[in-house]
């Protein structure tokens, strides 16, 4: 399985937003410089993030986007589900008449609990925690120096 640039941008969206958390707003061609997204693409995630009440939005002159709980309540799982839809590896899993083995299928309860061990991972992670080892890496990077 692999995690379509939507999940991955939407993350990185919302990132910057919680580290510019109680700053104000946010213009989105702010958010699209430092992240190197196309302010395009992020146009299309941001009603997705907002019909799910993990942003908000504020016009005017000093508008942008903001988010709508602080980092500490929004998980990486909420982001992902709310431009992605539900992760499921097949489709058996959600839609079990889809197949007719599914009672026999061993396979299928594999399936089953690796996409419950990957929600429960992205789950248990917030904005929060991804602003802290951001931090981090970005701490532990070696100053470079040049003439």
């Amino acid at each position: 399985m692999k995690l379509s640039t939507k999940g991955q941008y939407g993350a990185r969206l919302m990132l910057d937003l919680a580290f510019h958390y109680g700053q104000g707003p946010v213009l989105l061609k702010d958010i699209a410089g430092r992240q190197g997204i196309s302010e395009k693409y992020l146009g299309h995630l941001t009603p997705l993030l907002k019909g799910a009440g993990l942003i908000n939005s504020i016009r005017g002159a000093r508008g942008g986007y903001i988010l709508a709980r602080p980092p500490q309540d929004i998980t990486l799982g909420e982001i992902v589900r709310a431009v992605e839809g539900n992760l499921v590896l097949v489709e058996c899993v959600t839609a079990p008449a889809v197949c007719h083995r599914v009672s026999l299928c061993a396979t299928r309860d594999i399936w089953e609990e690796v996409g419950e061990k990957m929600m429960e991972v992205l789950d248990s992670n917030t904005l929060k925690d991804m602003v802290e080892r951001q931090k981090q890496k970005q701490s532990s990077q070696p100053l470079v120096y040049s003439i």
